[in-house]
């Protein structure tokens, strides 16, 4: 089993930059795809930001330029460097991971995400405009 845990959500206003953090823990050493997905209310969750066990990042075209995905393998630690955050940018942010590539299907939406095994709890971003 995987434990991911979220931190690093809240409310800033537009312009502004946030990091989020997902400490993974369990059986952790075989995870191939480790990334982000956002679902604000009313709408359907989508991919954001994945990077690969090979070092490979994919980002979906809304955050591109913007957001950065990264991995610090001794820490079993997954980022995502938020900045020029939008108010379209506000959801609850996701950590998910599994053993398979699904990293570069982050830039097709989300429709696919109930696929990916392991998620965290969520944490809420916030932007005022």
């Amino acid at each position: 089993q995987v434990q991911l845990v979220e931190s690093g959500g809240g409310s800033v206003q537009a312009g502004g930059s946030l990091r989020l953090s997902c400490a993974a823990s369990g059986y952790t050493y075989s995870l191939y795809s480790m990334g982000w997905f956002r679902q604000a209310p009313g709408k359907e969750r989508e991919g954001v930001a994945a990077i690969d066990s090979d070092g490979s990042t994919s980002y979906a075209d809304s955050v591109k330029g913007r957001f950065t995905v990264s991995k610090d393998n001794a820490k079993n630690t997954l980022y995502l460097q938020m900045n020029s955050l939008k108010p379209d940018d506000t959801a609850m942010y996701y950590c998910a991971a599994d053993r398979w590539a699904w990293g570069p299907k982050v830039t097709y939406g989300g429709s696919w995400s109930r696929d990916v095994g392991y998620w965290g709890q969520g944490t809420q971003v916030t932007v005022s405009s």
